[in-house]
This record gives C-alpha cells, sequence and structure tokens, in this order.
C-alpha cells in the first residue's frame, strides 16, 4: 500500500491554486510497532512545518467507524495547515526533511493524504 506521496501526484497538487492556503488530511494506518517510529518521525518534522509556515491543527487516535466499509478504520488522524501548496512541495523536496522519512515510511503500512479547500460560506442574508 503507498504511504509516500509519488512524484505525479506532487505535480498535480501544484497544479490547483498553488499560492493559496489548503489543509491536509493525515489518515495513518500504523505498521506493528510503528507507532514509536511515527512519533520521532512526527518530532523531528515539526521542525519542518515552522520552517515551510506549517501547523498541526489536531492529531488524534482513531476510533470505531460510526459508518465505514470494512478495513476504513484508521489508527491515526491529523490535520496539518499549510500556507500553500507550492510551500508543502518545498518541504517535501528540501534535502534534509528527505532524511527523516524513512521513519515515517517504516512506521505506515496505509496512509491518505487529502489536500482539502475550505467550502465557501453561504449565509441567508446576502453576504
Amino acid at each position: 500500500m503507498a504511504v509516500d506521496p509519488s512524484g505525479t501526484a506532487l505535480s498535480e497538487l501544484g497544479a490547483h491554486g498553488p499560492g493559496e492556503p489548503f489543509v491536509m488530511l493525515n489518515l495513518l494506518r500504523f505498521a506493528p510497532d510503528g507507532r514509536a517510529s511515527y512519533e520521532e518521525y512526527s518530532r523531528r518534522a515539526a521542525v519542518f512545518l515552522r520552517r515551510y509556515g506549517g501547523e498541526l491543527l489536531y492529531a488524534g487516535d482513531g476510533a470505531t467507524p460510526l459508518v465505514a466499509e470494512q478495513g476504513q478504520a484508521w489508527d491515526a488522524v491529523l490535520l496539518v495547515r499549510y500556507p500553500s501548496r507550492e510551500a508543502f512541495s518545498r518541504m517535501v523536496a528540501d534535502p534534509d526533511y528527505r532524511k527523516i522519512t524513512p521513519l515515517r515510511s517504516r512506521a505506515l503500512t496505509e496512509a491518505v493524504l487529502q489536500p482539502t479547500t475550505p467550502w465557501t460560506r453561504q449565509t441567508g442574508d446576502g453576504s
């Protein structure tokens, strides 16, 4: 299963509003004993998040899903805000960041990294 973004996916990411802020949804499934490796990755990755203007908004353990198909439960969920898709792409291309990615890769058996964009707020008062 895939756990790391491919070059093609990163190229597509940059093609859609490269300068706009976005939130990355991270769904994680840990390998046996992978949580410790992911925690070490997270500790080291915090330096790069700060460097490139990212911010961890939420991190939590997954619980039993209320609605999901078989195999759709996740061990952990993270929401990370980035100032732009370009900033995210620069971070993952940073040679020093790439040195810590094996910690993440070893920690996971499966992952989803899904960029999100906010819904446009609609109000009934014409604004």
